[in-house]
């Protein structure tokens, strides 16, 4: 490995590699300080050809390459240990925007609100709507197959990419861009890279689909009793398929937020047990307060929710969507955490609360169970925070205990225990004692036929 690295100081332009340590150190550290990383060598191109060439001199000396974007990843499937990390912070270009079209071509390092900001400017939408768009970058999204609050109606990141770059383990360059609708003409091989986190090979740019920009966006926020009041109502409120996000939060979590974030002030004057924040993609302002008042006031004369906040302004409307993009962060406030990242049936949903809240108690007496997310899809990010006062390390040793407890439900309901943040190296056991046999021996083989040598983020996934 030591040769490798000699070669790439040697191969590279000057800028684009590093070794200092105090460069490198926000890279080693995910966001959650549960994974601690290290590299010899930090790569840092500007290009895919600086990528082939790099990856070419991997795959001759045997270098293991890990690849990361904004470093926003959740299962430690960005964070090296001991392979080269390369960085795409540097390919962050805006290559094409193609309204007529819908399509927009951007490199894997660029930002996801550059990427909102650029179709902004062109009058179109980029749907990937997501707390961390501010950090987190295309490459990152496409690798894990990001989902997000809006996927009830725009689909996961599999559903807004037309094709990829990506650089090969052998340094070559697959060239997937394309803005085609319809090309009928053997695999699609790009979709092989979305989901894969970087193990069959670094993707460099990607098309992306876009959206015509919707008119208006009316927003609400209502407070339920429970989870199955919330299901009950997500059929209520679709308003002939203009309801793009059902996003759900328990008190406890909604809590944490209110009471941390100015930015995020309670807009109820009681509390609830549990709430729903709803986005209607309309044509006109009008034309959103009139089906929020036909959908809302159809749905309160059935009992199916407490009370409702209409967004009337659009900083009303920003302080209601920041009490849902500021959950993760306000759950620092209640101490350790142990997170999932979990999909089951929408019907399931309610079963899935009470017995995962019932099995988590039993296990750790006194832990609290916050449970929220992307309801219309089935998405739920189930987090057990620590028992008050209890002593944070002793907690958290408890991780694998209440993981595998969770993902018992998940299998029983016919759900999965990945649903958009990837499996990373921590869900890497229990995707081989859980996924179908088949399955894995297809990925196996996958894996053998692009990466023999093992080199591309070689200790995630499988």
């Amino acid at each position: 490995m030591s040769d490798g690295i000699t070669q790439l100081k040697d191969a590279l332009p000057p800028g684009s590699w590093t070794q200092d340590t105090d460069i490198i150190a926000p890279h080693l550290t995910e966001w959650r300080d549960k994974y601690f990383g290290h590299t010899p060598l930090m790569l840092t191109p500007r290009s895919t050809a600086d990528i082939a060439k790099a990856v070419k001199i991997c795959a001759a000396t045997g270098t293991k390459i890990m690849p990361q974007g904004g470093n926003t990843g959740l299962v430690g499937g960005n964070t090296p240990m001991g392979e080269v990390l390369l960085s795409l912070k540097n390919m962050t270009s805006i290559r094409d925007i193609n309204p007529t079209a819908n399509s927009m071509i951007v490199e894997a390092g660029a930002t996801v609100q550059a990427v909102h900001d650029a179709a902004d400017l062109a009058g179109r939408k980029f749907p990937m709507l997501i707390a961390s768009q501010g950090s987190c970058t295309v490459g990152g999204i496409l690798s894990t197959n990001a989902g997000g609050n809006h996927v009830l109606k725009y689909g996961t990141t599999k559903e807004l990419v037309f094709g990829v770059e990506s650089v090969l383990a052998d340094g070559s360059v697959f060239n997937g861009l394309t803005n085609l609708r319809k090309d009928n003409t053997g695999y699609d091989l790009s979709r092989l890279f979305l989901g894969a986190e970087g193990t069959l090979g670094i993707i460099t740019a990607a098309s992306l689909k876009l959206f015509p920009k919707p008119g208006h966006v009316q927003r609400a926020m209502l407070g339920v009793d429970d989870p199955q009041a919330a299901v009950s109502l997500l059929e209520k409120l679709r308003g002939g398929g203009k309801l793009a996000m059902f996003e759900v939060m328990p008190r406890i979590g909604f809590a944490a937020v209110v009471d941390n974030f100015d930015s995020a002030p309670d807009p109820f004057s009681n509390a609830h047990p549990w709430y729903i924040l709803v986005d209607w993609e309309v044509d006109t302002e009008t034309e959103g307060r009139e089906l929020a008042e036909a959908l809302l006031g159809a749905a309160f004369e059935k009992g199916l929710f407490r009370d409702a906040v209409v967004a009337q302004t659009e900083r009303q409307s920003r302080q209601l969507l920041n009490i849902r993009e500021h959950m993760s962060a306000g759950q620092k406030f209640l101490g350790g955490s142990v997170k999932h990242d979990i999909t089951v049936p929408i019907d399931k949903i309610p079963e899935f609360f009470r017995l995962a809240d019932a099995k988590m108690t039993e296990i750790v007496p006194g832990c609290r169970p916050v449970g929220f997310g992307h309801f219309g899809d089935g998405n739920i990010h189930y987090n057990i925070a620590q028992p008050e006062g209890a002593e944070r390390e002793a907690f958290l040793a408890r991780w694998d205990d209440l993981s595998h407890a969770v993902f018992d439900i998940c299998d029983r309901l016919g759900g999965s225990i990945s649903a958009e943040h990837g499996i990373g190296i921590m869900k890497k056991n229990d995707l081989a004692q859980r996924a179908d046999p088949a399955k894995l021996t297809m990925m196996r083989n996958i894996k053998q036929a692009l990466d023999p040598k093992n080199i591309m983020n070689p200790r995630v996934m499988i």
